[in-house]
């Protein structure tokens, strides 16, 4: 590990909004912080929404910026990349703004039930040879229905089009309702002003003259979410 990152990870510890548990405190029980954001974190009543996959934060803390009356929670395994979101939300502070260092897979672990009004996924890994890892999986949204209120959404913007394609197979499988979705963001009447935050790599997607995907859908309509028999 550089010198940077161990000095990153350091100060970090001293950082008022990231919570990093250990291994042990969150595997196979509840964090203290469940079911508890707003009354001891954000003390405030107002929707949680979350970025799983965060990276840097650059997203979270631009929704952070745009939409005040809200509170958001950033959430990575890498605090390398957290560093940077928690950091610039400190030095602007933004105070609706809290970032989480842990894996996806221990996420029920920190939510309750119905604590969630919205998850974004932007730019997560395709994992194109590993279905089961990708975050718009049954397998993750099965978890994710535990804690996203019923008229909850998730929104995910991606610049790949086989993890588009996918999750647009999956959620008519399972009769999710898809209340927005297009193959050419940049270029459609969905554009809004929470859309129109890029990050870095989008930024760098576009000067390719890659397309941005992008769809909003809820996982109320089932009771468990399945996989297709195959991709259609």
């Amino acid at each position: 590990m550089t010198k940077r990152k161990l000095e990153r990870f350091a100060e970090m510890t001293s950082f008022k909004n990231v919570l990093q548990p250990g291994f042990f405190e969150v595997y196979g029980k509840n964090h203290p912080v469940r079911g508890r954001w707003r009354d001891i974190l954000f003390k405030n009543d107002s929707p949680v929404i979350i970025e799983l996959g965060c990276g840097k934060g650059e997203y979270t803390v631009s929704l952070a910026k745009k939409c005040p009356e809200r509170n958001f929670i950033g959430i990575d395994i890498k605090g390398a990349r957290i560093w940077r979101g928690a950091k610039t939300a400190m030095d602007e502070d933004l105070r609706n703004v809290m970032f989480l260092r842990t894996r996806i897979e221990f996420i029920n672990s920190f939510f309750d039930k119905d604590e969630v009004d919205e998850i974004w996924l932007t730019f997560p890994d395709p994992q194109p040879n590993k279905k089961r890892k990708r975050l718009t999986s049954s397998r993750f949204l099965n978890q994710y229905k535990l804690f996203l209120k019923p008229e909850g959404f998730v929104n995910l913007k991606t610049d790949s089009r086989l993890l588009y394609e996918y999750t647009t197979s999956l959620a008519n499988y399972n009769e999710l309702p898809v209340d927005l979705a297009t193959d050419d963001l940049y270029h459609s009447d969905l554009i809004s002003d929470v859309l129109q935050i890029k990050t870095f790599y989008e930024k760098g997607f576009l000067e390719k003259g890659l397309n941005i995907f992008y769809m909003r859908f809820r996982l109320s309509g089932c009771a468990l979410i399945k996989e297709p028999a195959k991709d259609e």
